[in-house]
């Protein structure tokens, strides 16, 4: 296998660029795809409350987990080469999920997609550092790569809306063939092969070390989201924090490690990672309550709720392209900080909403995508930079396992938060039967579901119970992009201007 390719330039690079923002596109997509397309599979499948939890989470749940390994296995095997078996295997399980004929089989096939995935997100990251060696192109390269996923999370809801409701819920599924169709015939063409000459072979047991590490704490936050922090929880925490104690220890010590921990001796690294971590847990719990807060809230339908986050897609674009052209002529660190000092604007909106406030809190989420946008370009871009070029695939999958966890935690902690204090706020009237109490206080959308047997006034109570935990939830997102936003302007402060040099950081 060979080492660096030939860096195609200028309009090749661009074409290949938009090759691979089709499958980072469909990543994305299929994130959020099934939000609205759910009630279908249940009418069809009759999937049980277990099993409709594994159908929503099993592909996040696989893909946060083995991104690590994947992010490696491209190092070896050639990444170009890992994205074209990585995209030929998710349009064939997306066909088999398309048309399961069981609820278990769909699970199976959304597992077998988040494996897939896994291949896909280092991968395409990892060839835009060979594609643009530039780092004014790369960073511009990776801020259409950010904008580009974060585009297709926000359309899965509405992709997935109309292609059930013009055809049936497997048609959400198969989108994902035409893209790998496309990518397969064309990726030869415009894209270049890179894998590390000097790579080992691939360590299985750091393999399950990682796994054990990183999946049963995803499993934990996702149980914590839904169910609350009980002793299996607990339990699977201190599982993966063992496991990774362990997974650390073994790769400072193997000649050829799975992932290289030397790399977190890097300062801009480390810090970048942390932003980053910071940044997602404020911007999914966010995503999850304003969208929540759009349709239960403000009663509007999914459709329509979707328009109303257009405006904040459009600012993390507008962030994405424009982040890392500021980065040009102002070091990164400070226009980081500087968006996310901005992006408390949004914080500060989703903390003062009330009823009726559908344009505020899309503003809100607006300038708190904006934040994202920035971080997610010039972060990656610092993450990525930073590592040689035999390890660029690796620093890349831990940049997406950062993010992917910092979305889980984000819905699991915040979304948590507003339960609590959703049902601190309600006074469940003494006439309710046992079945109405425990669906009003169990959340907004149970209490919706029974909104007919309610007596008059309570359904608006427990609108503004809910929206007392955006508000609380937004102050403690706040508090904590507040002290990313420090953390960005003390600790990045030293990363040179884009183009000025490489971005070798500072050893801790």
């Amino acid at each position: 296998m060979s080492g660096r390719a030939a860096a195609p330039a200028g309009a090749r690079a661009w074409a290949g660029m938009a090759l691979l923002a089709l499958p980072t596109f469909l990543l994305g997509l299929d994130v959020t795809v099934l939000y609205l397309v759910l009630p279908a599979v249940a009418a069809d499948l009759g999937p049980s409350a277990t099993q409709t939890l594994w159908i929503m989470d099993a592909y996040g749940f696989l893909l946060a987990g083995f991104l690590v390994t994947m992010g490696t296995l491209g190092d070896r095997v050639g990444r170009r080469r890992l994205l074209m078996i990585g995209v030929a295997a998710f349009a064939a399980v997306s066909v088999v999920a398309a048309f399961a004929p069981s609820a278990e089989l769909l699970i199976a096939a959304r597992a077998s997609l988040g494996i897939a995935g896994a291949t896909l997100m280092p991968s395409t990251l990892s060839l835009i550092s060979n594609m643009f060696a530039d780092p004014r192109r790369r960073a511009a390269a990776i801020g259409v790569w950010a904008t580009v996923f974060a585009a297709g999370m926000a359309a899965g809801p509405i992709v997935g809306g109309v292609l059930v409701d013009r055809f049936w819920w497997g048609a959400a599924f198969l989108v994902a063939v035409p893209i790998a169709v496309l990518v397969l015939l064309l990726g030869r063409v415009l894209l270049p092969e890179y894998a590390d000459p000097l790579a080992g072979r691939l360590d299985l047991a750091s393999v399950a070390l990682s796994l054990t590490a990183i999946l049963p704490i995803v499993y934990a936050v996702k149980r914590a989201a839904a169910e609350g922090l009980d002793a299996g929880g607990i339990l699977a925490v201190a599982v993966g924090v063992v496991a990774g104690a362990v997974f650390w220890h073994r790769q400072s010590r193997l000649a050829d490690p799975l992932l290289d921990v030397s790399l977190f001796r890097n300062r801009a690294f480390s810090v970048a990672l942390t932003v980053l971590l910071v940044g997602l847990v404020g911007m999914g719990g966010a995503m999850y309550l304003v969208t929540q807060y759009l349709q239960l809230v403000e009663g509007l339908s999914p459709f329509a709720a979707g328009l109303w986050m257009g405006p904040p897609a459009l600012a993390m674009f507008a962030a994405g392209i424009g982040a890392p052209v500021l980065a040009r002529r102002i070091r990164p660190g400070y226009v980081m900080g500087g968006t996310l000092g901005v992006s408390l604007i949004g914080y500060a909106l989703l903390a003062t909403a009330g009823l009726n406030d559908e344009l505020p809190v899309a503003a809100g989420f607006a300038f708190v995508y904006l934040g994202l946008g920035a971080i997610a370009a010039l972060g990656t871009d610092i993450v990525v930079g930073s590592a040689p070029a035999g390890r660029s695939g690796s620093a890349a999958s831990l940049s997406e396992t950062v993010q992917e966890l910092g979305i889980a935690i984000g819905v699991a902690v915040l979304g948590s938060l507003t339960t609590v204090v959703y049902r601190s706020q309600l006074i469940v009237p003494a006439r309710l039967s046992g079945s109405e109490a425990t669906a009003l206080t169990d959340s907004l959308g149970s209490a919706g579901a029974i909104a007919d047997d309610l007596p008059p006034g309570v359904l608006v109570e427990a609108r503004l119970a809910f929206t007392t935990g955006l508000n609380v939830s937004s102050v403690v997102a706040g508090l904590a992009i507040a002290a990313a936003t420090v953390l960005c302007l003390r600790m990045l402060r030293h990363v040179p201007r884009l183009g000025q040099a490489q971005h070798t950081g500072t050893e801790i």
